[in-house]
């Protein structure tokens, strides 16, 4: 029997999941969902996030689906967010954050709207009210707006008016973008979004296996890397200077999922996606655990694989879990087993906080709570999905799963 089959560690990834989603009721506001401090309370202050109101509205869309009381009923609130305050009735498209009073930053990106098709997808897995009028709306606005076809792409970000687009193009935001399109293809039935998603994460695997596997962040509009952007700034919670650890996990899987629904769908697909989500795997294993001494995985390296931002970010292990998980569904390797056992226990040991609740969001390398990227525990996206990514297949994707009764 493996780690990650064992009945125990199984009962163990259902109770977690439970503790998350009763932790982030408390994230409820009359606009949204706001960003959660160490102890569980809305901080003061603080603009209501549209990726935040998304992620939150995903996670209870799964946990409804799981069966989680009250669950339902904070997926109808976030919809009801992302179809009132959030949206903008003139020019289309939602607010990157709100206030009271209205829009605090009313630029369109790319990342955020992602979120809003994930949270959208899932609110209509789960068949919740809006949901897939919701869903369609979103997709509409991302393929009008987002999607740049020539490159294989997304555009980044745009002004209110959608008229001036960032001239800047980043691989988070397509990341996320694949996950949402993912998502999209199976809750539509329309092959076109997976075709999508499968394009960007064909481009952005070129890009790693040309790098040593360090997958470039940052771009100018042509899709030329801008090696030494924010050199100045390397802990920038979404930009940060050099190569991104747990991206190069979030890819391996993705990679595995968007090989899934290529396969169920009966084409011939080239194994080489398979030994890139394999060589991504083995290079943030060897370039990002433990290369300072101490356990646990740093959160960015520079271009010669040298460590640039050391603390240890908890979404950064969620996608190691994730991966192992995914890569061990596929091979049957016994290493992905071993490694997510011992990646579960460093959560045990260092990251789920049982007395605050959630999971320490940033920790120093000797595991002390930090602020330097992430101040509080904003949401339990990544971690939640770290509860149900070892208990379903591969394809569809989370929320159809559930809601086809999929669960292991």
């Amino acid at each position: 029997m493996t780690w990650l089959s064992s009945p125990s560690h199984r009962q163990r990834l259902v109770a977690e999941a439970g503790r998350l989603l009763e932790f982030s009721r408390a994230a409820r506001t009359p606009d949204g969902f706001g960003w959660l401090d160490e102890g569980g309370r809305v901080q003061d202050g603080r603009p209501t996030e549209l990726w935040i109101t998304c992620r939150m509205t995903y996670s209870h869309a799964l946990g409804a689906l799981l069966g989680h009381p009250g669950s339902a009923e904070l997926v109808d609130h976030g919809i009801a967010a992302l179809t009132g305050a959030f949206r903008d009735a003139e020019h289309g498209g939602w607010f990157t954050s709100i206030g009271s009073e209205g829009p605090v930053e009313p630029d369109k990106g790319a990342y955020s709207h992602a979120f809003v098709v994930l949270a959208a997808a899932s609110a209509a897995a789960a068949d919740r009210p809006g949901g897939a009028a919701l869903l369609a709306e979103s997709l509409e606005v991302s393929l009008r707006h987002f999607w740049d076809d020539d490159a294989g792409m997304v555009i980044e970000s745009w002004d209110r008016t959608f008229s001036t687009a960032e001239p800047y193009r980043g691989v988070n935001a397509a990341m996320h973008t694949v996950e949402a399109y993912l998502a999209a293809a199976d809750v539509t039935g329309d092959r076109a979004w997976l075709d999508r998603a499968v394009r960007m994460t064909g481009r952005v695997l070129r890009m790693a296996r040309g790098n040593a596997w360090r997958i470039p962040e940052h771009f100018d509009p042509q899709w030329q890397p801008l090696l030494e952007y924010n050199a100045e700034n390397p802990a920038h919670a979404f930009r940060p200077y050099g190569a991104t650890i747990g991206h190069w996990l979030e890819w391996s899987r993705l990679t595995l999922h968007a090989r899934a629904a290529l396969l169920s769908r009966g084409d011939a697909v080239d194994d080489g996606m398979l030994d890139d989500a394999v060589a991504l795997f083995d290079a943030a294993v060897q370039q990002g655990w433990e290369v300072d001494g101490t356990p646990g995985f740093v959160y960015t390296v520079d271009w010669d694989g040298a460590p640039v931002v050391r603390e240890r970010m908890h979404w950064v292990l969620c996608e190691a879990l994730g991966a192992a998980a995914a890569l061990h569904r596929v091979t049957g390797d016994a290493r992905f087993d071993d490694w997510y056992r011992a990646w579960w226990e460093y959560a045990e040991e260092h990251l789920i906080d049982l007395e605050g609740g959630s999971w320490w969001h940033e920790l120093t390398p000797d595991h002390a709570a930090s602020r330097t990227v992430w101040a509080g525990k904003p949401d339990i996206y990544h971690a939640l999905q770290a509860t149900l990514i070892p208990r379903l297949p591969l394809t569809p994707t989370l929320a159809p799963a559930l809601a086809r009764g999929l669960m292991e």
